[in-house]
């Protein structure tokens, strides 16, 4: 492992100024992901800057009747408050769907945020990875690609995000708060992750620099009504093979509303707009169900050992959409 120097941040600016003055710093919060990836040799950053004793661990009510989410909040803080659990239960759901009890107490939200691919050539360093080392190839294109991208990918990168929490935020209109030397920004969580194209390796659209302070949730009354599921490999700890993240609003047998968002099928959290357009004003049913799922998927480009997840994720689709039309039938 590469020696590195340790900071502890007492302030918001003193982070900033931290990070702004070596290019090589990494914040660390729980370190789940980041602590790994330095044991492997990914990772190699020259500065870490422990961010945990920031005052950034409050979920409180926005003005507008959103909530606001602290940065250092942990996964396990996240899941149990109340109100992510009455007004966004898809978003508990997938925080507890997301790791075991352990890792979700030292997870931070804003380092959920910026977890990278479990892509095996992107750990392995004897083998190329573009998201790694820029221009070195994509060996999972030819190789070991059967949980890997079948939405959103390119000829440089057919990683997925693994991110559960994500996946619920992009569902649900989130907004990522972040501080830099010259001030506050923002950015809607729809233009957070950056895509493929042919620099994998740019994951997110943060300002070099930035310090990322929270995460704001708009006030979404069709979130009440909203649930996680998530296939994988195994019943135990692991990452989506599929997953979705559903909110529905029915009345009179009508779609009013709906939120639809995908995980493990792309390079970042999938918003499925074109489900949710053929959905709002159709009648609330399996073959609406199944033709919004459809026009999402026609774009769906597999490798040859992962061309499963099209049928996996139309019928995780369809699935939760009929159990929610249930629910709000009762």
């Amino acid at each position: 492992m590469k020696e590195f120097g340790y900071r502890r941040a007492l302030d918001v600016p003193g982070a900033v100024a931290l990070l702004g003055a070596d290019p090589e710093a990494r914040c660390l919060g729980g370190g789940t992901n980041l602590v790994d990836l330095m044991k492997a040799g990914v990772e190699r950053p020259g500065l870490l800057i422990d961010v945990r004793g920031l005052p950034l661990d409050g979920i409180e009510f926005t003005e507008d009747g959103g909530l606001r989410i602290g940065a250092t909040v942990t996964n396990s803080d996240l899941a149990a408050h109340p109100d992510v659990r009455r007004r966004y239960p898809a978003l508990a759901q997938a925080v507890l769907a997301g790791a075991s009890g352990q890792l979700r107490n030292m997870a931070t939200v804003g380092g959920n945020l910026l977890q990278r691919t479990r892509c095996g050539y992107f750990t392995n360093l004897a083998r190329p990875c573009n998201k790694r080392v820029p221009g070195s190839g994509c060996p999972a294109i030819e190789g070991e690609h059967h949980n890997h991208a079948i939405l959103g990918a390119s000829a440089h990168c057919v990683a997925v995000h693994p991110s559960d929490m994500a996946v619920a935020l992009a569902a649900f209109d989130a907004v990522v708060h972040y501080e830099t030397a010259d001030g506050p920004g923002e950015l809607p969580f729809a233009e957070f992750y950056l895509p493929v194209g042919d620099t994998p390796h740019q994951e997110t659209a943060l300002p070099a620099g930035a310090l990322i302070t929270g995460i704001t949730l708009p006030p979404l009354p069709v979130a009440a009504a909203s649930r996680y599921r998530k296939v994988r490999e195994r019943a135990s700890y692991a990452f989506a093979i599929g997953s979705v993240a559903a909110a529905l609003d029915v009345r009179d047998g009508v779609v009013r509303d709906v939120r639809l968002a995908l995980g493990a099928v792309a390079s970042r959290p999938w918003r499925a707009l074109a489900a949710e357009r053929v959905l709002i004003g159709k009648p609330a049913g399996a073959d609406a169900f199944a033709a919004a799922a459809d026009a999402e998927l026609a774009a769906a480009e597999a490798l040859p050992h992962n061309g499963y997840k099209v049928t996996l994720i139309r019928n995780l689709i369809v699935a939760q959409l009929t159990e929610l039309a249930e629910e709000t039938a009762r």
